[in-house]
């Protein structure tokens, strides 16, 4: 979300005779995130948040568009695209793919407690039930197939030890894959990138109420789990060390477990899991820190982070699953 393609209020004022969404009021750029290019957008209707699609081609998007207008037809509290004159929901601005979608209300909280985690959890078990009769497949860009394929570029930025750690952990996913032991995981589309600062909430820390889920443009159909542990992997831990805080994370699994139940594939397979999500966001943000694209506000994460989630998951004990 940080800016990379420039857009003048004149711009978003032409944007807007696309739409009936009234006149503008403000439009203020975004600096969180690395992908997209992202705006709020006041008018004189509502609140909204304006995306250039900066890597996803118009061929891929209405999978992540028309999946958001699916969860928020099914009550899944997901920002809803808007639909322009024309009957369509996806345009273009200044070049790029472009959508409007609805401001959710809400804040993201830093340091969740375990009230958060539950509602997080119970809501990711809502999405991904409500999705399973979503019928555009598009698989998971950020999976296995673009860690093998990135990991090259990234070795000449790694030292020994740390080049150890992603042959490694990359041979386990592709030997999981290979012999089939995802092959009876429950699957379908996932968010992908439920971080913390995905998430909005309303309310008070003590008493927190969901406000929504955003920042859909990870997603994919990939294994429910995958995306369980994405989201435990930032939401429950200590920021500092990547160690889990259990309050949190029994609070989370166990919401999203009285939704939709977890089975005993993946219980056997949940440590491995653990490291596929870790090894994703590694991969990731090795390319983003070291390989960057040119943007006006680019923060790049340090990838070390997720470097020390993984050797954590390579070393300790997982956390058992409900039953």
């Amino acid at each position: 979300m940080a800016v990379f393609t420039s857009v003048s209020d004149d711009d978003a004022c032409t944007l807007l005779q696309r739409y009936d969404l009234g006149e503008l009021i403000t439009l203020r750029g975004i600096t969180a995130g690395i992908e997209n290019t992202n705006y709020f957008l006041d008018t004189t209707r509502g609140h909204y948040v304006l995306t250039l699609f900066e890597v996803l081609n118009a061929g891929q998007l209405p999978f992540y568009i028309e999946l958001m207008h699916h969860l928020a037809s099914h009550g899944v509290p997901v920002p809803q695209p808007q639909t322009l004159k024309d009957g369509t929901r996806l345009t273009s601005l200044n070049g790029k793919p472009a959508a409007i979608v609805t401001r959710l209300s809400g804040g993201y909280e830093p340091e969740p407690g375990p009230a958060h985690c539950m509602l997080a959890g119970r809501t990711l078990a809502q999405v991904h039930l409500a999705a399973r009769d979503f019928t555009i497949r598009q698989p998971n860009l950020r999976g296995l197939s673009w860690w093998q394929s990135t990991a090259p570029a990234l070795y000449p930025f790694l030292d020994e030890g740390q080049a150890t750690l992603l042959t490694r952990s990359l041979a386990e996913q592709t030997e999981l894959a290979a012999q089939g032991h995802t092959a009876a995981l429950p699957f379908g589309p996932s968010h992908c990138d439920l971080f913390r600062d995905n998430v909005l909430f309303d309310g008070t820390f003590e008493s927190p109420h969901m406000g929504g889920f955003i920042d859909f443009y990870f997603a994919g159909w990939d294994f429910w789990l995958f995306d369980v542990a994405v989201s435990v992997n930032d939401w429950c831990i200590q920021r500092s060390s990547g160690a889990f805080i259990h309050k949190r994370l029994d609070a989370w699994l166990q919401a999203y477990h009285d939704v939709r139940p977890f089975t005993d594939d993946e219980r056997a397979i949940w440590p491995a899991m653990l490291r596929a999500a870790a090894l994703r966001f590694w991969i990731s943000r090795l390319y983003d820190f070291h390989l960057p694209r040119p943007a006006q506000t680019l923060k790049p994460h340090d990838p070390r982070h997720f470097e020390r989630i993984l050797r954590l998951r390579s070393t300790q004990p997982a956390p058992v699953l409900p039953h």
